[in-house]
């Protein structure tokens, strides 16, 4: 599943995304805000962000036959997703992405810190640290690597706000 594992990946990367690991996001949106999901897999963030009075305008995924990386328009104010973090699938989804709406995508925090991140992160306007996530129920771990909400615009021209991570009140429920 991740770099620092043998586990055998997920077919797309198909990972839903925890509730838990969508709560960090929502400071950063606006109220009521309109998204399209991308990479939508069952919806569960559809769901998550729908619980707390946001709105899915458009949801698409590649097992749908709908590649983000060839997406030409956003159905709402912007984008939302938890991307394969395949870098080959990743980089094309965030620049396609980026050049049509502000996107936010659910990442390993250890990208940004790479080589390859140079020419996208010039993109990145935001980075909201979530520590690490729980990607299967019911299971006593977590995955080995940390993640991030990094929200992307291809219109950015400042360095990226990072935003330590926080403990939110529905997290500690």
């Amino acid at each position: 599943m991740g770099i620092y594992s043998n586990f055998k990946r997920r077919k797309n990367d198909f990972y839903p995304t925890p509730y838990k690991a969508m709560l960090p996001l929502l400071p950063h949106l606006e109220p009521g805000t309109v998204f399209h999901e991308p990479c939508c897999g069952a919806g569960d963030l559809v769901q998550h962000l729908g619980k707390h009075g946001h709105l899915v305008s458009g949801m698409t995924d590649i097992a749908k036959g709908q590649d983000a990386s060839e997406l030409t328009r956003c159905a709402g104010d912007m984008f939302i997703t938890n991307p394969p973090w395949t870098r080959a699938i990743l980089h094309p989804i965030i620049e396609n992405l980026s050049e049509i709406a502000p996107c936010w995508l659910l990442i390993d925090a250890s990208w940004m810190h790479t080589k390859q991140s140079i020419p996208y992160i010039d993109r990145c306007r935001k980075i909201v640290s979530i520590g690490r996530v729980k990607w299967i129920p019911d299971t006593k771990m977590s995955s080995l690597s940390d993640c991030c909400w990094y929200l992307f615009d291809a219109n950015n021209d400042s360095p990226p706000a990072f935003y330590r991570r926080r403990v939110c009140q529905q997290q500690k429920k």
